[in-house]
């Protein structure tokens, strides 16, 4: 076992005694120093697509990287899809964000959609479009609410999901005057 008399005893080359002063240059070649953290180092800027709600985060998710591009794919079951590379595909879904680079062709079905890069084909969003100053959307698009950032577009065939269809009548009668638009 051990001598705890013999471990700790003053003559021990690991601690000072007033009259024979240590060199503990040969025990420790270098004196220590106070450990530093490095600074961060800096990285190649990340486009981001806008936050995502918690509520919205739950689930599966699939994100697109930079300079990937997915092609011919039909997309289920996936609750938020991330596009930062290229995207071909038909999917239905709750979320969708397309960041600034990012683009998707094809056929989306959404709940809330966030277009901050382009998005060509067909889209209905549900619930929720925004368009930011940097995104594009073309094609036919229906949307719940709509929401667009001043220099962001949307062009091709629009239409809002809650608006009242505008009907004719069926039968005039006879002798009146028809209305005026």
């Amino acid at each position: 076992m051990f001598n705890r008399e013999q471990l700790f005893k003053k003559d021990s080359p690991l601690q000072k005694d007033e009259k024979s002063p240590v060199n503990l240059s040969a025990a420790n070649p270098a004196p220590a120093r106070p450990i530093q953290a490095e600074p961060p180092k800096p990285e190649a800027p990340v486009v981001k697509p806008a936050p995502v709600r918690e509520s919205e985060a739950k689930g599966s998710r699939l994100i697109v990287g930079p300079d990937i591009k997915l092609k011919g794919a039909e997309i289920t079951d996936c609750d938020t899809l991330v596009v930062e590379g290229r995207v071909e595909a038909a999917m239905d879904s709750r979320v969708i964000q397309i960041a600034e680079q990012g683009v998707f062709s094809g056929t989306a079905g959404i709940d809330i959609a966030e277009i901050y890069g382009r998005f060509e084909g067909d889209l209905t969003a549900r619930k929720q479009l925004v368009i930011h100053a940097t995104g594009k959307v073309t094609g036919k698009v229906r949307y719940g609410k709509l929401t667009i950032e001043e220099g962001g577009e949307l062009s091709g065939d629009i239409g809002s999901l809650n608006a009242p269809e505008l009907r004719r009548p069926a039968v005039i009668a006879a002798g009146s005057p028809l209305p005026r638009p």
